[in-house]
């Protein structure tokens, strides 16, 4: 396939999606120090870089998109799915804080680049969420933008204590969470009305549904660092744990679609959840087997999605025009929309 003329107006913000992914590959590499020792702080700090580098890349990249193709992200803004990614700029931000709290790095400059993400991720979370009282006018709530792309402004919330607790922001980190333990299940619930009377969202989106598993493993990772019992975490690894068999129950679906970067839908997730199960493993426990197998699965897809995009960018099948897929809905077959 050739490469589009204008491959910079197609880096949508769901790029962002892969410092999430390596950050939470990081974080869960971090977590296996206790396990595995010295070695595996060196992976996570080499990962963490990675993570690093990539955005600083996209963030060059955004700023030249949006001086060159304005129309470009205004339509981002506006499109029923897509401007959900947006939030994954200021999560990318507060995981590299976080990233760099785990290494021992906490001075003024990270307290103010996390700052920075966390009053970001608001304000994004405020602004897509306000698009709700439109109702079904253009740019407000529609069936079509109820994916489980809608988790992702809700993560960015309660992914605050983890690095605001140890740099000393315990109640701000404790309110933020508590926006993203509000929405949950609310979103939860409306991608589930939504398939009852819609039917599915579109095929290419399918491995958005490992971002069921990113709540509850982020929520037990903040609650234990809020201080809760550890039962507390515990149950929501319970709820991370179905929710990874419960993707992954459609994994042989997932195969079979064409690599785009909706599968990076399923990095941070996987992450996350190896990331809470190394943190509740104790030596001798079942979760310090379970635990490193976790890792390794994190581990081994993020890796094949690195090379998944690299290939992608070589080919042009990524910096490209987005498939259009249409959607009949159920209740109303008087229109097609076309949502992505």
């Amino acid at each position: 396939m050739a490469h589009h003329p204008t491959p910079l107006k197609f880096l949508f913000p769901g790029w962002y999606a892969i410092v999430m992914g390596l950050s939470g590959l990081s974080l869960a590499w971090h977590r296996a120090s206790p396990l595995m020792g010295d070695p595996a702080g060196m992976v996570s700090l080499a990962i963490g870089l990675l993570a690093a580098a990539v955005f600083v890349v996209l963030a060059a990249a955004t700023v030249l998109r949006g001086m060159r193709h304005a129309d470009a992200w205004r339509e981002d803004r506006m499109h029923p799915v897509r401007h959900v990614f947006i939030a994954t700029l200021p999560i990318g931000m507060l995981l590299l804080a976080t990233v760099a709290v785990a290494h021992g790095l906490g001075g003024p400059l990270v307290a103010a680049f996390w700052w920075a993400g966390s009053l970001a991720q608001l304000f994004v979370t405020t602004w897509v969420l306000s698009r709700w009282w439109r109702g079904n006018q253009a740019g407000g709530l529609v069936w079509a933008g109820i994916t489980p792309a809608m988790l992702i402004p809700i993560v960015g919330n309660v992914l605050a204590p983890l690095a605001g607790v140890p740099l000393g922001y315990t109640e701000w980190a404790a309110a933020q969470f508590g926006i993203g333990l509000l929405f949950w299940p609310v979103v939860v619930v409306l991608v589930g009305a939504r398939i009852m009377t819609q039917g599915m969202f579109p095929e290419r989106l399918l491995p958005a549904i490992f971002i069921f598993i990113a709540p509850p493993a982020v929520v037990g990772l903040a609650l234990l660092q809020l201080g809760a019992p550890p039962l507390a975490a515990w149950t929501m690894w319970g709820i991370a744990l179905f929710s990874v068999l419960w993707a992954g129950s459609q994994a042989p679906r997932i195969a079979k679609l064409e690599f785009g970067l909706p599968h990076w839908a399923m990095s941070f997730p996987l992450a996350a959840f190896a990331a809470l199960t190394l943190r509740l493993a104790e030596p001798g426990g079942a979760l310090a087997f379970l635990g490193p197998l976790a890792l390794a699965l994190a581990s081994i897809v993020i890796f094949g999605l690195a090379l998944g995009t690299v290939r992608g960018l070589r080919a042009g099948t990524l910096l490209a025009p987005e498939p259009v897929a249409t959607l009949h809905p159920v209740a109303d077959d008087r229109a097609a929309r076309p949502i992505a």
